[in-house]
């Protein structure tokens, strides 16, 4: 029987989902049909999932060529990177909001195109300074006594960040947006296309940096910057051709709540704002000395300067898109998400170089990676099949459970044999004697710690000077053989936890984006995704944080313990949620 369910109207436009079955049938019809295939090659989603997996392979070899080279440039010293890494955050953190309204604002089409041009172009120009400043490196820095290499690591800082904001934008628009619209707001339809995505995520995740960074390796980091010179303008022509080919065949694209004037906006906020001050009235007021005040209030923003007019609705933008963030019904599964990410539980140096210090060999690690790779995509395997048998609140529970159950391991490899955790290594200010005594036991559990470099209290990240970089994970060259751990049982339970976790973390980052998807106002779409984005690199900067506070591989411990917390945290945001989704649906039966 054809049943329509949740057709709500969000700015203007009525979205309605169809039921599973029906798309199904229509599906298994036309796959019936001779020549399916290739009206399938032709089709919206094909090539979505094309244009996807180049802009995913340019990123993440982007990604991780930009960490490389600002090594190489500042003599195998962190510095620029962790600068990079800062303002890259900050950035988004800054102006999640503002992208997110530029996207709702503007037409489809429009804002997937310059978000393509200004994030290709500005990686191309940043390519081409790299190779300039590679090539011609020591006259460089003679002139301007060394302040013409300062404005290059500037230009390339900079340029790199304007892409990062430019493929977040990109990334709202398509897979928050477009993706919805194409698959014609149908649930089962829409979580294929969310899983197909982070499967070719994952897959470029892991083949994109070992592609570039073996032509590093082989020729040079010229060649290296020229190849994605290269990729990136090719790319450029074919996501343009196919992402207006999805624009012309899909109309719904094309149709989109009328974009209201940025002063016209900040005007009715200033107004709202004012009347909802004086007091909450509805019947119409007498002309008094307070609306005429207002007026006069009106009149005098709508006199200032244009410059001032645009800072006060930049601000007003960004304190409205938090506002409109946490007023979402699904705001509590949103931040369960992003606490997900103050985690140092997962395949980035921080982890990786943890395991160089309990003896873990670069080769092991890599093949590590490549299972955690397959654990995902089975995450996102089981993420359809869960939403369909149990719904996608549920499928959000059970992934929570699972993701928590395999976490227990982590936290079991705290206290195992091999863990090299000491918590004398906190208390600095302490007396000769105690000190002395509190040495010696340092040293009884230092045995269980992988030697770097002739020291027993190294950070988490020696130096880079024999470093091999891959996706975000360091392989350590010269790795002594002569020294071994006491036992493995630790590092084993943790990497455990960690590669079986991921079955469970990418369904439950599955089922929140679908949960945003649905649940979000088109109107709101792209400034509530927006805000989402900052609200993850904020509790990605806590974790760095914490490694900051605390380095020491005997200190990875106490980090792993406040990464289950924070997760734990998450998922009981999510829970919340769930308890009042399942309650407003009894109410409303």
């Amino acid at each position: 029987m054809s049943q329509r369910a949740d057709a709500s109207q969000c700015g203007g436009v009525v979205v309605e989902f169809e039921s599973d079955d029906i798309r199904d049938a229509r599906a298994n019809k036309a796959r019936s049909i001779p020549g399916s295939a290739l009206i399938y090659l032709k089709g919206p989603k094909f090539l979505i999932y094309v244009s996807g997996a180049l802009s995913m392979w340019g990123d993440r070899m982007w990604h991780f060529a930009i960490s490389v080279f600002l090594i190489e440039l500042y003599g195998r010293n962190l510095l620029l990177t962790a600068v990079f890494g800062l303002v890259v955050a900050g950035s988004v953190l800054l102006l999640g909001a503002l992208i997110g309204d530029w996207v709702d604002r503007n037409p489809r089409n429009k804002v997937a195109h310059a978000s393509l041009f200004i994030q290709n172009i500005s990686v191309t120009v940043c390519s081409i300074v790299l190779m300039l400043v590679f090539s011609y490196k020591q006259r460089i820095e003679q002139i301007w006594d060394g302040w013409l290499t300062v404005v290059c690591y500037t230009v390339v800082i900079v340029l790199a960040d304007v892409a990062n904001l430019a493929s977040t934008a990109l990334t709202i628009a398509i897979q928050r947006d477009w993706i919805v619209v194409i698959t014609g707001y149908n649930r089962g339809h829409l979580a294929g296309m969310n899983a197909t995505m982070r499967r070719i995520d994952q897959v470029t995740n892991i083949l994109a940096p070992l592609a570039v960074g073996q032509v590093m390796t082989l020729a040079s980091n010229v060649v290296g910057c020229g190849f994605i010179l290269g990729w990136n303008l090719v790319s450029l022509i074919v996501e343009f051709f196919f992402l207006s080919r999805v624009y012309r065949i899909v109309p719904a694209l094309s149709v989109k709540p009328p974009a209201v004037e940025e002063d016209q906006v900040y005007l009715q906020r200033v107004e709202r704002r004012i009347s909802q001050g004086e007091g909450n009235v509805a019947q119409p007021q007498p002309l008094t000395e307070g609306n005429c005040n207002t007026s006069l209030h009106l009149k005098e923003i709508t006199n200032l300067p244009l410059c001032f007019r645009r800072f006060r609705w930049l601000v007003s933008t960004c304190k409205d898109g938090w506002r409109a963030y946490y007023r979402q019904p699904v705001f509590l599964a949103g931040m369960g998400l992003a606490f997900l990410y103050t985690t140092v539980l997962g395949f980035d140096c921080i982890t990786t170089g943890y395991a160089y210090t309990q003896g873990i060999s670069g080769s092991l690690l890599s093949l590590l990676m490549g299972v955690s790779a397959i654990t995902g995509l089975m995450g996102t395997v089981m993420f359809t099949r869960l939403r369909k048998s149990y719904g996608l609140v549920n499928t959000g529970i059970i992934s929570s459970c699972l993701h928590l159950g395999c976490l227990l391991l982590c936290v079991c490899s705290v206290f195992a044999p091999g863990s090299p955790m000491d918590l004398s290594l906190l208390m600095p200010y302490i007396t000769s004697n105690s000190s002395t005594e509190l040495g010696g036991m340092a040293s009884q559990r230092q045995k269980h710690t992988y030697p770097l470099r002739g020291g027993s209290n190294q950070p988490l990240l020696p130096d880079r000077s024999s470093i091999h970089w891959t996706n975000n994970t360091v392989l350590f060259d010269n790795v002594p053989s002569d020294t071994a751990p006491e036992s493995y049982i630790s590092i084993i339970l943790l990497f455990l936890g960690v590669i079986t976790a991921r079955i469970g973390l990418w369904s439950f980052d599955l089922t929140v984006t679908q949960l945003l998807q649905e649940n979000i106002c088109e109107s709101e779409r792209g400034v509530v995704n927006g805000v989402q984005s900052s609200m993850n690199y904020l509790m990605d900067l806590l974790h760095f944080i914490m490694v900051i506070s605390a380095p020491q591989p005997q200190h990875f411990g106490i980090l792993v313990i406040i990464s289950v917390l924070f997760i734990t945290t998450g998922h009981t945001m999510y829970f919340l949620y769930a308890h009042k989704a399942k309650r407003k649906r009894r109410l409303d039966t």
